[in-house]
Formats: C-alpha cells, structure tokens, sequence
C-alpha cells in the first residue's frame, strides 16, 4: 500500500527533504572544513579550546564528512557512515563548548549540527 500526499508518494517527500538535509549539512562541513585553513579566527577557537593541534585533523574530518554525505545519495552506506561520524564529531564539540563554559546561544551551531547529522544517521538506517 503506497501513500500519497497530493499526487506525489509520501516516499518520494520523505527523500526530498532528506536530500535538503544532507545539501545544507554537507555544504556547511564543507565551508568549516575549508574556513579553518583560510581562517585565522577558526585556529584562535581550536588555540581557546586547548586544541591547536586537532584543528587540523578535524577541519579534515569536517571536509571528508562533507564529501562523504553527498556521495552518500548515491552509496547509502557511505551517507550512514558520513551522518554518523559528523554527529559524533559534533557531540565531541558540544561537550567541548560546555567544558569551555560556552554560552548556550554560542553552543547552539554544534547542538544544531549534532542532531541535524543525527537525524540523518537515523533517517539512512531505515532507507534502502
């Protein structure tokens, strides 16, 4: 039995707006990933945090995140692997900003991104 909303099968807006999701989170990791090597501001965060050596290494997670969500539209796999480790990696940044006591308002990127890439992660689990 299929589901329809207006002519279009309920599927079919479900991973549309997957997509959306994943376009916005990709371009976004992908624009972090890059603005950390071009960004003075960005390494002075890593440098606050007590992480200057790890900036780096998660601009480059950040960047492969990014690559991997797009290419996940085509490898589900890949996209489930992507969402998850983007999630877990934002997780890591929340705890950070809060041992950091962060206000809630600066926070709020990493909580966004964190659930957003975790919904993603959630959503590719039951795709196939």
């Amino acid at each position: 039995m299929s589901f329809h909303c207006c002519g279009i099968p309920k599927i079919s807006l479900v991973m549309n707006f997957l997509n959306v999701l994943i376009f916005i989170s990709s371009l976004s990791f992908l624009g972090y990933g890059i603005a950390y090597f071009k960004s003075t501001k960005m390494k002075s965060e890593f440098k606050r945090f007590g992480l200057e050596k790890a900036g780096a290494i998660v601009a480059i997670l950040e960047i492969l995140g990014a690559l991997g969500l797009m290419a996940g539209l085509m490898v589900y796999p890949i996209l489930q692997i992507s969402a998850g480790g983007l999630a877990i990696l934002m997780l890591l940044g929340v705890a950070i900003r809060i041992k950091s006591k962060d206000s809630v308002w600066v926070s709020l990127p990493a909580l966004f991104f964190m659930l957003l890439n975790a919904y993603i992660f959630f959503i590719s689990m039951h795709i196939q």
